[in-house]
């Protein structure tokens, strides 16, 4: 039993296939993080001000509802979370996510996949 855990959430496949890799050279367990509700193309459309992507990342206080089907933590030492940068910050069911998770005394580790933001604000 692998004692790493892999969790991601990818919108467009881009952090899916960096979290694979990743699990692979680690020989890390994977899970996805998925939003309650999925996202669709239009959502994700940044160049769309009424875009779903669009309002959440700017509701500075937002959260957004993932599903709860993480497994069970206490078998893993560390735990490696990556997602895209939404301007310039995770999405904001990342922020769930992490509130719902017991990470008291694991290691931490973070990646993200960007066009073109840097990580000071992830």
């Amino acid at each position: 039993m692998a004692t790493t855990l892999v969790l991601y959430f990818s919108a467009s496949g881009t952090t899916k296939r960096m979290a694979q890799t990743i699990a692979n050279l680690t020989g890390a367990d994977l899970h996805e993080i998925k939003a309650q509700y999925p996202y669709t193309q239009a959502d994700l459309d940044w160049h769309d001000p009424q875009s779903r992507t669009s309002i959440e990342q700017h509701e500075h206080q937002g959260h957004v509802a993932c599903v709860n089907d993480f497994p069970a933590l206490d078998q893993y030492d560390t735990i490696i979370i990556g997602h895209p940068i939404w301007w310039g910050i995770p999405p904001r069911l990342i922020a769930n996510a992490i509130d719902q998770l017991p990470l008291d005394g694991k290691t931490l580790a973070t990646f993200v996949t960007s066009g073109g933001s840097g990580y000071q604000r992830s």
